[in-house]
């Protein structure tokens, strides 16, 4: 273990950087902020490169950090800087992101949440929380998403990037992927010519897109897909938010 008091030291300075999107693709890494998300990560064996704790917080859970070698007893000025927080929770671990993020699984099966051009990093984390909690296969951030290991996103997903597989690529080629094993693909849409989700059958084996926020799928995504869902609206809104819509959809057409 080593002590570090200043914000100053060198370390402390590249721990921070990890908000950035430029310093975690330097790293190949990225930060969890607060006990929850590091017990996650230290029960699903992620690959964690360092432990950043004050000294409070590692008399309690001392037991558990003991399979760590790198931990670093920390004051809660540096704490602080490293979270950008007001009131940190004492604990923090810079994580490896992993090999097989970008890398399409050997066996392409299972029920899968496209994200097509998702941009608000709380929406995004909460549906993959969500395909965590409705039991899907994994998810996949195509281009021009939010980062999925930035801060935001990753205290909205709260772990569930442990727990299903967590994937970056083109949305034009995972649609042909997925068709190519026979998977269909659901587009979501507002158009009259898009059909209604309780007429389709639950399955276990189904992708599904979600669009951006303002715009929706883009229409050649929308072009490629097997068959485009909508939710019928009882009331006066004029839309869903898609982190909702995401959630309705998953839990509605998985088996």
């Amino acid at each position: 273990m080593e002590n570090i008091s200043s914000v100053q030291n060198q370390k402390v300075k590249n721990w921070k950087k990890l908000a950035t999107k430029k310093q975690r693709t330097k790293e190949g890494s990225y930060l969890l902020d607060g006990w929850h998300l590091v017990q996650e990560a230290l029960n699903y064996d992620a690959p964690i490169k360092a432990i950043m704790v004050t000294q409070e917080q590692f008399d309690m859970h001392s037991e558990e950090l003991q399979k760590v070698s790198e931990i670093f007893i920390v004051t809660f000025e540096v704490m602080q800087s490293i979270t950008d927080t007001v009131t940190p929770q004492g604990i923090a671990a810079e994580v490896g992101i992993p090999a097989v993020y970008t890398e399409v699984p050997n066996e392409l099966a299972g029920t899968w949440l496209l994200m097509d051009e998702v941009q608000d990093p709380g929406n995004m984390g909460t549906m993959i929380r969500t395909a965590d909690a409705a039991g899907f296969t994994g998810v996949v951030a195509g281009n021009k998403t939010a980062d999925i290991f930035s801060p935001k996103v990753v205290r909205a997903m709260q772990g569930s990037q442990f727990h299903i597989q967590v994937k970056q690529g083109s949305t034009l080629d995972w649609i042909d992927m997925l068709h190519a094993e026979g998977i269909p693909v659901y587009g979501t849409q507002l158009n009259k010519e898009a059909v209604n989700y309780l007429d389709v059958e639950k399955s276990n084996s189904f992708a599904l897109i979600m669009g951006n926020e303002g715009n929706g799928v883009q229409p050649a995504v929308l072009e490629r897909t097997s068959q485009n869902l909508y939710i019928p609206i009882a009331g006066k809104a004029e839309s869903l938010n898609v982190a909702v819509s995401a959630g309705i959809l998953m839990f509605a057409l998985k088996k």
